[in-house]
């Protein structure tokens, strides 16, 4: 299956997965507020700071991956079995969902993003608190260590212009960041706001073709490994779902981004285009 699927399709399977809503706002709003306020019936939500993320120092980011065992034992609890097909959504059109679609891909379970997000669902919204579900079968599983990359192995990346930075153009030039201990980016990575693999009228991902241009316009190659990075390892998966979709494999995922870059005084800081 593509890794997205539209609202049509969630609506006619919606019995057969299990929906997550993984809504995380960087401005300091609550993901579980704005859940309970509404979102599709049946839904668990899913805690971006608790269910996928874990403890590190400030060079391993804001967010990094829990370990293994930590990860299933959320899944497990949110009655997430290893066989149940996932499908997440938020109400950016991807920016945090993306993040639990890529940690459930990359260790060998089904899990796709909601194309166009909370905004693409047609029927009613349900209300109130994620429903209790039964604890699942969920088995610790290994992070894939060729779905990552390190901050050496991005800074190489970078070099050639194989490494993507999901944040804002406004962030990466090295504009005003209260969120992170230095401005700018990585010397060398291109900028790539993953917002921009969205058609604006319907925040619905661009078509395969048009995601490809993209992408080949800012120098990725089919030959070349590529780095995904952004603040803590979250948007990056965005462009990470946007580059399968565009038909790009073998990308990796810099988990501790920015945050955990410019966290270390030995590592450059680059600013500007």
């Amino acid at each position: 299956m593509d890794v997205l699927v539209d609202a049509g399709w969630l609506a006619d399977h919606r019995a057969g997965v299990v929906v997550a809503d993984v809504r995380w706002y960087l401005d300091g709003r609550d993901g579980r507020t704005a859940y309970e306020a509404g979102h599709i019936p049946g839904a668990v939500f899913v805690d971006l700071d608790a269910d996928l993320s874990g403890p590190g120092d400030a060079t391993e980011g804001r967010h990094p991956l829990p370990g293994p065992e930590q990860f299933a034992t959320a899944m497990s609890r949110l009655g997430i079995g290893a066989d149940d097909v996932v499908v997440a959504y938020d109400d950016s059109g991807g920016g945090t969902a993306g993040r639990l679609v890529w940690m459930l891909r990359v260790t060998g379970h089904v899990a796709l993003l909601l194309d166009g997000g909370l905004r693409a669902w047609p029927g009613a919204l349900e209300t109130g608190p994620s429903p209790a579900r039964s604890p699942a079968p969920f088995e610790p599983s290994p992070w894939p260590a060729d779905a990552l990359a390190d901050a050496d192995e991005a800074a190489t990346a970078a070099q050639t212009g194989a490494a993507l930075d999901a944040r804002s153009h406004e962030r990466f030039k090295g504009g005003s960041d209260a969120i992170d201990p230095r401005p700018g980016h990585i010397p060398g990575a291109r900028s790539a706001h993953w917002t921009a693999n969205l058609d604006p009228a319907t925040g619905r991902f661009l078509a395969p073709d048009a995601l490809r241009a993209r992408f080949e316009a800012l120098g990725v190659r089919s030959d070349a490994p590529l780095v995904a990075y952004c603040g803590s390892g979250v948007s990056a998966c965005a462009n990470l779902v946007a580059l399968e979709r565009a038909g790009f494999t073998g990308g990796r995922l810099y988990v501790a981004s920015w945050s955990g870059w410019s966290s270390d005084p030995d590592r450059p800081a680059a600013t500007g285009d």
